[in-house]
């Protein structure tokens, strides 16, 4: 694993064609969609990686071994930015061969190109602005208190929720953006707990997806691996299930 090469930079991702493979999905909207001219990254022997220099963390694609040997030596040669990565399942354990590694947390990327089946109450479903922030923070906070994304994020372009009969939230969502790409990225879907599964959540994930579909031709989500109501929902919505991933710290000691 640490003899693989690792060119000082490349100008172009997808000289080996792994956009183009099962798992690759995260490249092909993770890095495809724009490729700014002062992004570091690397390819090397069937893996393809690259860093968001703000928040030090190095994407990976490709395999366990071949994506791991690329974060170590990201990791090597620029320690003062790499502090997290995200790569195939089984990167996380390679990488914890030579450097320290936390906060381990597996996931699927998750994405489609087609408008979901209409779900019962998507009709329900109303945008909300900045006048609601305050609102939707007080409902993340009580009912999905490990969100992901809150209002007033600069990668978020649209909040909207599903009230109740006495006009209270009883789910909201946003679509948010991959930070590299710009891509569109579901987001911090919650539904008050005293009213799960009534079908708030897949109405909510079915107008985002649609709404993303229609105005970028595809949506992105990340999914705990473990969720499995999530898993269910995403997969009935029309959700390819192709690319489980790992997210971890680089401990600095």
């Amino acid at each position: 694993m640490l003899a693989t090469t690792l060119p000082p930079r490349t100008t172009d991702l997808f000289d080996q064609g792994l956009e183009l493979r099962p798992g690759s999905a995260l490249l092909r909207f993770g890095a495809a969609r724009q490729r700014p001219a002062d992004r570091f990254s690397w390819s090397g022997d069937g893996a393809a990686a690259w860093l968001d220099d703000v928040r030090g963390h190095v994407w990976t694609v490709g395999g366990p071994e071949p994506a791991a040997g690329l974060v170590l030596r990201a990791a090597q040669r620029r320690p003062e930015k790499v502090r997290e990565f995200t790569g195939p399942r089984g990167t996380e354990a390679l990488v914890a061969r030579h450097l320290p590694v936390n906060d381990i947390v597996e996931w699927v990327f998750r994405w489609t190109l087609e408008e979901p089946p209409v779900q019962r109450g998507e009709e329900r479903v109303v945008v909300l602005d900045e006048s609601h922030h305050d609102e939707l923070l007080d409902f993340l906070g009580e009912h999905s208190p490990a969100y992901s994304t809150g209002p007033g994020s600069a990668d978020v372009s649209l909040w909207c929720g599903i009230r109740g009969d006495d006009g209270r939230l009883v789910a909201c969502g946003a679509m948010s953006s991959l930070r590299d790409s710009g891509a569109p990225l579901m987001a911090s879907v919650a539904t008050d707990a005293a009213q799960r599964g009534q079908g708030l959540g897949a109405a909510l994930t079915s107008w985002l997806t649609r709404y993303a579909v229609r105005r970028h031709g595809f949506c992105t989500l990340w999914q705990l691996a473990d969720n499995a109501p999530a898993e269910r929902l995403y997969t009935r919505l029309g959700y390819r299930n192709e690319d489980p991933c790992v997210a971890a710290r680089i401990s600095s000691n």
